[in-house]
């Protein structure tokens, strides 16, 4: 049986998502492991740069002038994006099981691929122009605390970030 390979996303995993996996796990037996983050950590005015950069304007100022989230509220929405995920992913590998995260994106993936012993993860994220050109995005981090080759696709798309 290969390695188990741990994913975590931000972003229901899709159809085009399933075919990015199904070529990394390229026929073997490899176990999917999905993360989802119950707090993507988002920070107000990285988001709101991210959003001006996308030209995003009234998306920008309708956040920054928003509440903060509900933690019950981002953990059932974060269910939700497992459950959507898992079903992308079904039939892959030797199967695919998945778990909500708490306390950090990133330091849940590097928990979870210690726990496990995995030499390879994948972090499924939308663009975020910010992080992305400073590598401070989650497949960056994760790369620098780990130690492994981290790959980072851009959800919904056949892009890898530069990790």
């Amino acid at each position: 049986m290969s390695d188990p390979i741990v994913i975590l996303t931000e972003e229901p995993l899709g159809a085009d998502d399933r075919v990015n996996i199904e070529r990394l796990v390229n026929g073997s037996d490899s176990r999917l492991v999905v993360l989802v983050p119950a707090n993507t950590e988002r920070h107000l005015v990285v988001d709101f740069l991210e959003h001006l950069s996308l030209l995003e304007i009234s998306k920008a100022f309708r956040e920054l002038a928003g509440r903060a989230p509900d933690p019950a509220s981002e953990r059932a929405e974060a269910a939700e994006t497992l459950a959507v995920s898992l079903a992308a992913l079904e039939g892959l590998g030797a199967g695919v099981t998945g778990e909500v995260v708490d306390g950090g994106a990133v330091k849940g993936l590097v928990a979870k691929v210690k726990e496990l012993g995995v030499t390879q993860a994948v972090v499924v994220t939308r663009p975020h122009a910010v992080s992305d050109t400073f590598h401070t995005d989650w497949a960056s981090k994760a790369q620098d605390q780990l130690g492994i080759p981290v790959l980072h696709l851009y959800a919904g798309s056949g892009f890898i970030g530069d990790s």
